[in-house]
């Protein structure tokens, strides 16, 4: 079975059509001044319903104020709210309550360590999303086209759902899903041709090599 696919760092219609077209489960916008993929919310509001009710839209923020999430939420609609900085499992919590969304929350990762950081947010965010550390200098959580050592996933029980990312492309996606088994994977730079530009012909690729992946690999258990 194929896994679900994010493509994320949309700012396009034209990424956004060819993301829904490819069978992308999940569309990504990021609100962070410093990305090269940061978007206004009525920007991103505005690509998310080309495809509303096909692919579930994500809002990617870091360490987001409240004030600034209303407005996300208001002009974006999202169905799935990412939060890609510090923020607490209490400040997760409440977002939950406040806004009745579902929480995916990231991770950067380089150790077993970095791992267990996810322990108190079982039971709250509803799926983690699992990135490498960023390099040194990068200013960006995310989206730095580096990966991480994929099997330390192998010690997580099978309950936890996770969406794989950080450096995935149509190279490595094979080993990626045959190291892991994972059910979710988020691909941004990985389908650009410059930092903030989707190339849509690489884009066509990295579905290809992911469906040829899986049937070679299945990936197995329940998605969301």
């Amino acid at each position: 079975m194929r896994p679900d696919i994010k493509i994320c760092g949309l700012k396009t219609p034209e990424a956004v059509d060819r993301a829904a077209d490819c069978g992308a489960s999940h569309i990504g916008f990021i609100f962070f001044e410093k990305s090269p993929r940061n978007i206004e919310p009525d920007i991103a509001g505005v690509l998310a319903d080309r495809v509303r009710g096909r692919v579930k839209s994500v809002a990617v923020t870091v360490d987001a104020d409240n004030d600034d999430l209303d407005e996300i939420i208001a002009l974006m609609r999202p169905d799935i709210l990412q939060f890609h900085g510090h923020e607490s499992p209490e400040r997760l919590l409440t977002v939950k309550a406040v806004t009745g969304l579902p929480i995916m929350k990231a991770f950067s990762i380089r150790d077993a360590d970095d791992l267990r950081r996810i322990e108190p947010y079982i039971g709250i965010a509803d799926r983690f999303l699992f990135d490498a550390k960023p390099p040194v200098g990068s200013d960006l959580p995310g989206g730095n086209g580096v990966t991480f050592d994929w099997r330390l996933l192998r010690s997580l029980d099978d309950s936890v759902d996770y969406m794989l990312s950080g450096g995935l492309n149509k190279a490595n996606i094979a080993e990626a899903l045959r190291e892991t088994g994972a059910r979710a994977i988020d691909v941004s730079s990985g389908v650009e041709s410059a930092p903030g530009v989707k190339d849509l012909q690489t884009m066509d690729e990295f579905f290809a090599a992911v469906a040829e992946a899986s049937r070679a690999q299945p990936v197995s258990g329940s998605v969301k």
